[in-house]
């Protein structure tokens, strides 16, 4: 298929990346950008440590990038923004020396000592963790550091013209706030040169030709500095504008929490000289009771725990679903985002170009994604671990290399998720665990299904062995068949919910099972025994 064939199907695509992709080749329909390539732009508060929704904002901006690639031969940048010039309005609970920040409230991210004692401040130890991810993921990406624009004079054009417009985003601005918030607010902030706290003050004077603010320093002192050279920021709803202005980016993506803002940035960019970006707002991140995941609580999933736990790709893939719904982030979403994404690998090569281009690994894998050899299923090596109390890896591959032509070397991503599970298992899966002793008609229909399988002649395909299983069930009378499969799951693995057990007897292994089915009967395993 050619380039243009390829291309006018990605036009009619409806995975959400292309969707958005074609907004910006709208954009440029007519011309170019005389900047030369299309910029797109991502925002990070370094107030707290990096959480696992900064990653995703980098991530799908980098699928709608790949996905304007494939429609454009136009250039692209991403730039990842980090807001570090903000001042540190309270304490994140998860860092430690409390008392020592407490002291430097208010003053410039990239002001504040670091609490953890390797980076020059606060704000340049979260940024070098949300690098340092970053680049582990191969994002092609360009860092920048508000502080840096502020203070090298990169903004005092903005600056500038932010003070000559004054009236104008002040009037945007003073519509959107409460009458007591109105007779104090400035879109200027001042860094005091005394204490060298962010100030939330009233201006006394905005002089455009000197392009100057005057105001009362802290201590109540009236002080005149230029709006240049990183004397003074803007407010966060202004800077937002500015930075679209000044950068003139082409799309930014953000969170629901700042969807009502969308109008204020984008006439703050207009007053300043810039044309809005597109822009695409997604749902929020929810821990594990549902609350919003924040940076200073350190509540939901980190970054490096998912990594604890799964491949990056399973991350991805995670990012990638249905971005407009919010999503509950914890740790048992982990291996059903793991398993789905190696089925659509495994989809993918039988798919056509419509289909590929749907396909969520296209978008996390920029269109060339590799095979799975996933031969056992994420959720299958979690129950084979907890049959068999695995306490590494090569306990499994005990079970795999029985079930499949395939060992580490040949299989590593298969491999890997071995000791994924193993660490899933010990931390999660073995603490849940809760076995029961079966009830009368549980007993009997177990002690057939021992008894077929000791007799068992069939080898180990997973069908054949799916169906002795469900015609133990029938024949004991368990309707809806499901209630079968809960006691089972119950009795056997200590959990409500478990693999296709066919499946699992022919990895586990006939005999094996048999024990297990024994153990379970005796009560050893809900240690009556």
């Amino acid at each position: 298929m050619t380039t243009s064939e390829l291309r006018e199907m990605a036009m009619t695509s409806k995975a959400w990346p292309f969707e958005e992709a074609r907004k910006l080749v709208k954009r440029y329909e007519k011309a170019p950008p005389e900047k030369g390539y299309v910029l797109f732009e991502t925002g990070y508060g370094p107030s707290g440590l990096p959480h696992i929704g900064t990653f995703g904002e980098v991530a799908r901006t980098t699928m709608v990038r790949r996905a304007f690639q494939a429609l454009s031969d136009i250039p692209t940048r991403l730039i990842c923004f980090s807001d570090d010039m903000d001042g540190m309005r309270k304490v994140p609970e998860n860092v430690p020396q409390q008392d020592m920040l407490r002291g430097h409230l208010q003053r410039p991210l990239t002001d504040v000592p670091d609490p953890f004692g390797k980076f020059e401040s606060f704000g340049h130890h979260n940024n070098a963790m949300l690098r340092r991810f970053l680049d582990s993921f191969g994002f092609e990406y360009e860092f920048a550091s508000a502080t840096e624009y502020y203070r090298s004079g990169k903004f005092d054009d903005i600056l500038l013209r932010a003070a000559e417009r004054y009236d104008a985003i002040m009037e945007v601005m003073l519509a959107s706030l409460r009458e007591e918030r109105q007779q104090t607010y400035s879109c200027f902030l001042p860094i005091s040169p005394k204490s060298g706290r962010v100030l939330y003050v009233p201006m006394k004077e905005v002089n455009a030709k000197a392009g100057t603010i005057t105001f009362d320093d802290e201590d109540g002192e009236e002080l005149t500095l230029p709006v240049t050279g990183g004397n003074v920021k803007l407010q966060w709803k202004p800077d937002f504008g500015a930075r679209w202005a000044a950068l003139d980016v082409d799309f930014e993506m953000y969170g629901k929490d700042h969807s009502t803002n969308t109008a204020i940035y984008d006439r703050i960019c207009e007053i300043l000289g810039g044309r809005a970006p597109e822009h695409f707002v997604y749902e929020l991140f929810l821990d594990e009771k549902g609350e919003k995941i924040s940076k200073s609580k350190g509540n939901g999933l980190s970054i490096d725990e998912w990594l604890t736990y799964a491949s990056p790709e399973s991350l991805s893939y995670f990012m990638f679903l249905k971005p407009r719904t919010a999503k509950r982030m914890y740790f048992d979403v982990i291996p059903k985002a793991v398993d789905e994404y190696h089925q659509q690998l495994r989809a993918y090569p039988d798919q056509d170009a419509a289909g590929q281009m749907a396909n969520p690994v296209w978008h996390i894998h920029g269109g060339n994604p590799p095979e799975s050899d996933m031969a056992v299923p994420f959720a299958m090596l979690l129950n084979l671990a907890s049959a068999s109390g695995a306490e590494d890896k090569e306990t499994l591959w005990g079970f795999i290399r029985k079930y499949a032509q395939a060992e580490p070397e040949t299989h590593p991503g298969l491999d890997r998720a071995a000791e994924y599970a193993v660490r899933y298992y010990h931390d999660f899966v073995k603490p849940a665990k809760v076995y029961r002793l079966p009830d009368e008609k549980e007993r009997a229909a177990l002690q057939d299904l021992r008894d077929r399988l000791a007799a068992w002649q069939g080898g180990t395909d997973a069908e054949e062995l799916q169906s002795v299983v469900f015609a133990v069930g029938k024949a004991h009378g368990f309707e809806p068949l499901r209630d079968w499969f809960t006691a089972i799951y119950e009795v056997l693995l200590g959990a409500s919910q478990g693999p296709r057990f066919g499946g699992f007897i022919a990895l586990y292994g006939v005999p094996e099972t048999v024990a297990l089915i024994e153990a379970g009967l005796e009560g050893r395993l809900a240690g009556g025994a």
